[in-house]
């Protein structure tokens, strides 16, 4: 049965990692060293709290513009002013009165969203 979720792993195209480093550097993650056995295909792995996120080459990449992570921030208003400093438009979105949240599409195009909490 499923105890707890490991970590979630995002596509990104080849030669992506050094454009992807900064943005996810923006909303708390630390890279931390792959696996000596998995470092040649490229990539790379980060951590923010007991958060895991993979970032896979896919040869064939295509973003994931509507399936996506929904990260738990403790100040979003600070987040989003730093993405929008480092030229990330966020789309607010109020459809649910209790949660506050917006959207963000990371360098390559994945969807990520970010909720008050």
């Amino acid at each position: 049965m499923i105890k707890s979720l490991d970590h979630l792993q995002l596509a990104i195209p080849e030669g992506a990692e050094d454009l992807m480093r900064p943005f996810y550097a923006a909303l708390g993650f630390v890279e931390v060293e792959k696996p000596a056995a998995l470092q040649g295909r490229g990539g790379f792995w980060a951590v923010a709290g007991d958060i895991s996120l993979h970032f896979g080459v896919d040869p064939v990449f295509a973003p994931a513009t509507k399936a996506h992570p929904a990260f738990v921030v403790s100040d979003l208003d600070t987040l989003v002013a730093g993405l929008g400093v480092a030229g990330h438009d966020v789309t607010w979105d109020t459809k649910l009165a209790d949660v506050r949240r917006c959207f963000v599409f990371d360098p390559v195009g994945n969807r990520i969203e970010l909720i008050s909490g």
